[in-house]
């Protein structure tokens, strides 16, 4: 019964701060610089990974599309499957896995120390409620760079695949055949959703680590375990978020 109520202690916890957070709203365009610090952070920063794997992502999707298919005289659909594969699944998933890693990490780092180091406590001292300043801006950039990263992902993606086709000799798949039966099977609303769930995934992880960030108690060796379980929990939220979206919602 103690571990049901700290759950949903956590999840109510997590609703009030982002109703709180919403209500600060109309305040964004005075933190413009905080806006797109935060931009940077999680989209410029996190770019050069998103980019390395996901080519490695698609080449291997390719590669072993390539094997299966080799017995079946149906080279040409790889395109296709790279496409949907990146598109719906595996970009919105990686980029929202790397995203967590990289910066959702770094948030409930830096919020936990200013909540150790009493720097909160000094915000609320002076009528700065730590919603405004602290998690608004996070949460605004998150719906801003996620679809981002994740257009980049797909498209270095479905270029590793077509790469991979080409020299492999086993599958020697022409590009044009590659990107033609790709186009032809990967429509726009299969982007679209690959979207939309990278926005709830990387929307939920910022404000999942805020939410831990904050609420850290104790000393400096807190820090650590606060980062960890922000980890760990946004990593399980992104799988069961994932199923939900795809069956329910899409």
């Amino acid at each position: 019964m103690n571990q049901i109520r700290s759950i949903l202690e956590e999840i109510g916890g997590t609703v009030q701060l982002l109703l709180r957070a919403m209500s600060y709203i109309g305040t964004l365009p005075r933190q413009f610089g905080r806006f797109i610090e935060q931009c940077y952070l999680i989209g410029y920063t996190t770019l050069p990974i998103v980019g390395i794997l996901s080519f490695f992502i698609g080449s291997v999707l390719a590669l072993q599309a390539g094997y299966s298919m080799q017995n079946f005289g149906v080279m040409q659909f790889i395109g296709s499957l790279v496409g949907l594969s990146m598109a719906r699944e595996l970009g919105p998933v990686m980029v929202s896995i790397l995203v967590t890693g990289r910066v959702g990490s770094a948030i409930t780092a830096e919020l936990a120390s200013m909540k150790v180091y009493q720097e909160v406590d000094a915000l609320n001292t002076m009528n700065i409620p730590p919603e405004r300043m602290l998690v608004m801006p996070r949460l605004a950039a998150a719906l801003v760079m996620m679809p981002v990263l994740t257009i980049i992902a797909n498209i270095v993606g479905w270029f590793g695949g077509a790469v991979v086709s080409r020299y492999t000799s086993f599958i020697a798949l022409n590009p044009r055949e590659y990107y033609s039966s790709l186009c032809r099977y990967t429509h726009f609303k299969d982007v679209a959703d690959g979207m939309i769930k990278a926005e709830i995934f990387g929307f939920v992880v910022v404000l999942v680590c805020c939410n831990i960030g904050l609420n850290t108690k104790g000393g400096p060796r807190e820090i650590g375990a606060s980062v960890t379980r922000a980890v760990v929990v946004s990593l399980i939220l992104i799988l069961v978020l994932d199923y939900f979206v795809t069956k329910v919602l899409l």
